[in-house]
């Protein structure tokens, strides 16, 4: 699906937020393997599940037009600096929800790109009749996991020892969900 473009100014800089589009598809390949470089608050190490430009054309296509899906980017001065995604799932026992993940590129940190990026899913999600939002979250991302509380999600498990991380220690993932009644 798509959304009408929202306009914010955080901190002194003004992006916007819109649906993606097929021209997107190079920079979002190219970001996000910045962005895995950048944290290891993600699932993926730089390069792994790596997505060319074609997969994200198709990603983009099949979102626009998919009423369960959403991919929306963040802009800078006509630069994506961050995307997220909420893919649904076209059983029926589970059309009543959909998965969320946000990505941001390290430098625009801290200008409520995330938030509102996660404000502008559940804005579509609550307009189209998803019932709930679900996500998962590393154990350490502190900031993230309260962002999402705030918002309403509440854990609905652990997920222990799931992920290693370059330190070779073991952590928990977070299972999060948001119903709307």
């Amino acid at each position: 699906m798509k959304i009408n473009q929202q306009e914010f100014n955080v901190n002194g800089t003004t992006y916007i937020i819109r649906s993606a589009i097929h021209k997107d598809a190079q920079i979002l390949s190219d970001i996000r393997l910045q962005i895995d470089e950048e944290t290891q608050n993600l699932d993926r190490e730089k390069g792994e599940a790596f997505i060319d430009v074609h997969g994200f054309e198709q990603l983009i296509k099949t979102d626009t037009e998919n009423k369960r899906n959403l991919f929306l980017v963040a802009v800078v001065q006509d630069r994506i600096v961050g995307f997220s995604r909420c893919e649904g799932n076209q059983l029926k026992r589970f059309a009543h929800k959909v998965e969320f993940g946000v990505c941001v590129l390290k430098d625009y940190w801290g200008y409520g790109i995330g938030k509102n990026l996660l404000k502008e899913c559940i804005a579509w999600a609550d307009s189209n009749e998803i019932k709930k939002i679900t996500l998962n979250v590393l154990e350490t991302n502190e900031k993230a996991i309260n962002l999402y509380n705030n918002f309403g999600f509440k854990t609905e498990g652990i997920l222990e020892n799931d992920k290693i991380l370059s330190d070779g220690q073991y952590y928990n993932t977070v299972v999060m969900g948001r119903f709307y009644a």
